[in-house]
């Protein structure tokens, strides 16, 4: 999986590609952990590279959505489509986080 982070602000854009699994969760929360600890509040999680999720990575976007919420933030997605966006909604994920088509939506919706 690769990680690449831009800052915005008190936001990130977090821009995730390849699978997310149990491997690469560890990567993936110390990224976004980076972000928070730097003073981001906001982290826009662009998916649209991202092709695949298994429920470690599932549980990796809880724990991140959790300790940015204790920092007054928020968690917003974008980008999600085909086997990750069926992943999302068939446990119920979707509804629990902001979505958004493009990380420039999410940008303005903070």
């Amino acid at each position: 999986m690769q990680i690449e982070s831009t800052q915005h602000g008190n936001a990130a854009v977090v821009q995730l590609s390849g699978r997310l699994d149990a491997e690469s969760a560890p990567a993936f929360e110390s990224a976004c952990e980076k972000q928070l600890s730097e003073g981001r509040t906001h982290l826009i999680l662009d998916m649209s590279g991202l092709q695949y999720v298994s429920s470690m990575g599932l549980r990796s976007f809880l724990a991140i959505a959790k300790q940015a919420k204790s920092k007054k933030g928020a968690v917003l997605l974008c980008g999600m489509k085909g086997f990750v966006k069926e992943v999302f909604d068939l446990a119920n994920l979707t509804s629990q986080f902001p979505v958004f088509d493009t990380s420039s939506a999410a940008r303005a919706g903070i």
